[in-house]
């Protein structure tokens, strides 16, 4: 499941990455959520995410329950510590899992919201020039027009301003896509340090049990 977890959690990270740099990769995956967002894609992303939020909760239960039977024994015995780091790296891969899914949806909600910004004022750039262009004809129709204008220019600016609250909030959602990436190399790190003591940890058992059957063994002689 470990392996599971680190393949979706790279598939995520190159996704950020598309997002981040502007490539043609990154329409393509535009494109591609915009597909999966359709018709019953949410629901099954839906049951997808609770059910790793439930396995989730199982794991962070099954470390309290160590945690109390560690706590009436007074002491953690090398099952039990193997136990508690494999079902910690779990409930750290699956948190880390979802995190990044939320980032990936609200990145790309922002960069729809700036490409339907971008071709609104487009579309009111061209038929505001229509409108100067075409300034002819009687007083009355002039001034029609010159309030059109105004009315267009103001929501020009308006939407300006909603633009560049778009490009700010998906700079900060890139910054912190790149905080991700970082955090992830920590959690690599922290993953091949549980697997070193999980390990020393096999091996303590391991010598304990060959003990064990020593000391059977001298009784039975």
């Amino acid at each position: 499941m470990i392996q599971l977890l680190y393949a979706v959690i790279f598939s995520e990270m190159a996704l950020l990455m598309a997002f981040i740099f502007k490539t043609p990769l990154r329409k393509l995956v535009i494109m591609a959520l915009d597909k999966v967002k359709r018709g019953r894609g949410p629901v099954m992303l839906g049951t997808v995410a609770g059910t790793v939020f439930v396995v989730l909760l199982s794991s962070v239960y099954s470390m309290v329950k160590i945690q109390n039977r560690t706590i009436e024994t007074g002491a953690l015995n090398p099952t039990d510590q193997v136990l508690m780091s494999k079902h910690m790296l779990e409930a750290s891969l699956m948190g880390f899992m979802l995190f990044l899914s939320l980032m990936i949806d609200r990145l790309h909600y922002y960069m729809r919201e700036l490409r339907l910004l971008r071709k609104t004022m487009e579309a009111v750039k061209k038929q505001s020039r229509s409108f100067e262009d075409g300034k002819n004809g009687s007083a009355e129709e002039l001034r029609a027009l010159e309030d059109e204008v105004a009315a267009l220019k103001t929501k020009i600016k308006k939407l300006e301003s909603e633009l560049e609250t778009k490009a700010k909030e998906a700079k900060t959602a890139e910054a912190e896509a790149e905080a991700l990436r970082k955090q992830s190399e920590g959690f690599l790190m922290e993953y091949d340090r549980l697997q070193e003591d999980n390990q020393n940890l096999r091996n303590q058992l391991e010598s304990l049990d060959q003990s064990l059957s020593h000391s059977d063994n001298r009784k039975n002689m």
